[in-house]
């Protein structure tokens, strides 16, 4: 399940609608901005509805301070998804945790606390849902979109006849 950052897709819209805050002087994290970086499936077909979020600092650029996967579908959802008898574990499919396949920093764990808090804001959880189905809907335009210009190229390729070389005189 390859991601992308929403932000490639939705330059705009993201500059208005993610999430960020500001750590005060004396918290138990360096002070200063963090932004909550949305990332989406970009795999054409896959309908997850899950977001990682990337955690960064400006001043730090792509270093990830803390990378949390999302999941707010159903245990019963995720479970026929992933088309499998074994039981999965909820920790890592529903709800928020910490990927432990990405990179974290000493910082991951109240980063995470802070990702649950602002899960409660009102309309945050389904903002995150919106985007998700924004991005979705691009990943299978643009897949319709190449596959209808590759059958349009076969097409031609093969309705088309060898010019002749000889001139007609």
């Amino acid at each position: 399940m390859p991601m992308a950052p929403f932000m490639e897709r939705f330059p705009e819209l993201a500059a208005h609608e993610t999430r960020s805050l500001k750590v005060p002087l004396g918290a138990p994290l360096p002070h200063g901005d963090y932004g909550f970086i949305e990332l989406y499936c970009n795999e054409p077909g896959c309908d997850c509805r899950r977001v990682t979020i990337l955690v960064l600092r400006p001043h730090t650029g792509w270093k990830v301070w803390a990378s949390i996967s999302y999941g707010w579908e159903s245990m019963d959802f995720y479970q026929k998804w992933a088309r499998t008898s074994e039981p999965l574990d909820p920790l890592e499919w529903q709800g928020p945790y910490l990927d432990p396949l990405a990179q974290q920093s000493q910082y991951s764990a109240i980063l995470l606390d802070l990702f649950e808090s602002i899960l409660q804001s009102p309309g945050y959880e389904q903002r995150l849902k919106n985007h998700y189905q924004r991005f979705r809907a691009a990943v299978e335009q643009e897949c319709a979109d190449r596959n209808r210009t590759q059958r349009y190229a076969v097409g031609r390729s093969r309705t088309r006849r060898p010019q002749s070389t000889k001139r007609r005189g």
